[in-house]
């Protein structure tokens, strides 16, 4: 058996007669003219597709371009199909229009429908349609007429107590009915005339400029950066410039620093106790600030800042700054202190919890701590994050355990991207920041369209080094839609919530 999915050609009209008469029978043998193909077939070719089996048309779909709001949901056959004569075809219009599609009988348990949707679909993404709409038959639905209305028929097949042979399909092809037409196909018997108004939304669609989608390609460069002692600041900056000038040179859209990349500079404060030390540190966090926003600029690279104490109200927090290429600076503080930041440095968590839109999508950011708390990235997931970046520090293997393994599943749980970025080396000089372990990374949903390990890329564990990454948004809109689960659908809301309580 050879079974091929293509265009449909007039020299096609004698087998897809036979295949229309066989198949809608049971609407009093109404099929398509040839010169009514033909005239299809002239209007828009690309959208009359068929099925061969051993070169034998036994299924088609038929469809049309319309401008749908000069139509609404409130129309007929007849109507969007300009009383069958398509003068509402229009190259110009944002709906594929669904105006047949059907399978020979015998044929029908190959699938053949499902191939004729998913080449709709196909077609739908590549002309940058904004959705497949068609009007539905609901053939079963006179066996339960008297004592159903169609939209609870509907409910009941859409909860799978009833099998429908139309709608049941379109339901597991991923069309959702928008509404019941009445008086859709008059001679629709078994339907009792009514149809459901079906559609299929392109994730895809980017409104007139169908070239917008490779735009959401992100590359992203991580620096794991090596602790060491600067002899004054300006060497602290030859670094960060190095780096942001490296990676930029990748055409990355962000760049990534650790967590306290900058306590290196708390060299010549060693003397005095921690929480001194890191007050005194806070007041170059502003200049610092200023600096890699300069860099993202000249540039052209978005920063997440790594992150630096900064004091407010005699009150110290641990924050990062992500630096937009295009000049504004956004602040987010940690939400979450260690122990460890409590009893040495005093610190007290910061009580903003937002996504940022950037040039790139809406991104979150968490620093180390706070990545193991799942509520955050929920909140975050809910605001419509795409990546989620962690600039991270961890003295020990368990510790960065602890980061990773909770990226990973921040991953997972919210469908998103999660890149984490740590120092390594030692710092002998400074207290309370000896030693540090980190391998830096960039985490992906676990399904098909991504590896198999969840795993996009990594650094070699302490060794310091950039990570180049490129992550594509497009994979999280199919994942979301059409994923293996769907995680973040279906969550019980009627069972629990995460939420922001100020």
């Amino acid at each position: 058996m050879n079974i091929e999915t293509r265009k449909l050609t007039l020299e096609d009209y004698d087998d897809l007669k036979e295949s229309m008469l066989q198949a809608y029978d049971t609407l009093g043998g109404q099929i398509w003219s040839k010169s009514t193909i033909a005239k299809l077939l002239k209007l828009f070719p690309e959208g009359q597709l068929c099925i061969a089996v051993d070169d034998k048309v036994v299924a088609c779909s038929l469809s049309i371009i319309v401008d749908y709001d000069e139509y609404g949901d409130k129309h007929t056959y007849q109507n969007i199909t300009g009383n069958y004569g398509f003068s509402t075809h229009d190259a110009n219009g944002d709906v594929l229009y669904g105006i047949e599609i059907f399978v020979h009988p015998e044929y029908r348990g190959l699938r053949l429908g499902r191939r004729l949707y998913e080449a709709r679909k196909e077609l739908c993404e590549t002309l940058n349609l904004k959705s497949i709409i068609a009007g539905g038959r609901i053939p079963g639905y006179h066996e339960y007429a008297d004592k159903l209305s169609p939209r609870q028929y509907i409910d009941k097949v859409k909860a799978k107590e009833i099998y429908d042979p139309t709608l049941t399909f379109q339901i597991s092809n991923d069309f959702h009915v928008r509404k019941v037409l009445k008086n859709y196909l008059p001679g629709d018997h078994e339907s009792k005339e009514f149809a459901t108004l079906i559609e299929w939304n392109n994730i895809y669609y980017q409104g007139i400029d169908a070239s917008a989608r490779s735009a959401k390609t992100i590359r992203l460069g991580l620096v794991q950066w090596q602790m060491r002692l600067f002899p004054d600041i300006e060497a602290f900056y030859e670094q960060v410039e190095f780096f942001v000038d490296a990676v930029s040179g990748y055409k990355s859209d962000f760049i990534m620093f650790p967590e306290f990349f900058n306590t290196p500079l708390l060299q010549p404060y060693n003397h005095l106790p921690e929480m001194e030390a890191m007050r005194k540190l806070a007041e170059q966090t502003e200049e610092i600030v200023h600096k890699i926003q300069s860099f993202a600029v000249s540039y052209n690279v978005n920063i997440i800042s790594g992150s630096m104490p900064i004091l407010e109200n005699n009150k110290l927090y641990n924050a990062t700054y992500l630096c937009h290429r295009t000049g504004k600076t956004e602040e987010f503080r940690k939400i979450h202190i260690t122990p460890n930041e409590q009893k040495y440095y005093g610190m007290v968590g910061g009580d903003k919890i937002q996504v940022f839109d950037t040039d790139c999508g809406k991104i979150g950011i968490l620093i180390c701590y706070d990545v193991e708390f799942p509520e955050l990235s929920r909140i975050y997931a809910d605001q419509g994050m795409q990546i989620l970046f962690v600039p991270f520090l961890t003295d020990t293997q368990n510790g960065y355990t602890r980061v990773r393994h909770c990226a990973q599943a921040r991953a997972i749980e919210n469908e998103c991207y999660v890149a984490i970025a740590g120092c390594v080396g030692n710092l002998p000089k400074v207290n309370n920041m000896d030693i540090q372990f980190a391998q830096s990374a960039v985490f992906t949903p676990s399904d098909f369209a991504f590896p198999t390990n969840a795993v996009k890329a990594e650094t070699t564990p302490n060794t310091e080094m950039m990570l180049v990454v490129d992550v594509d948004l497009h994979l999280l809109d199919e994942l979301h839609h059409f994923g293996t689960v769907k995680i973040l659908k279906d969550r019980r809301k009627d069972l629990y919530e995460v939420r922001l309580l100020k």
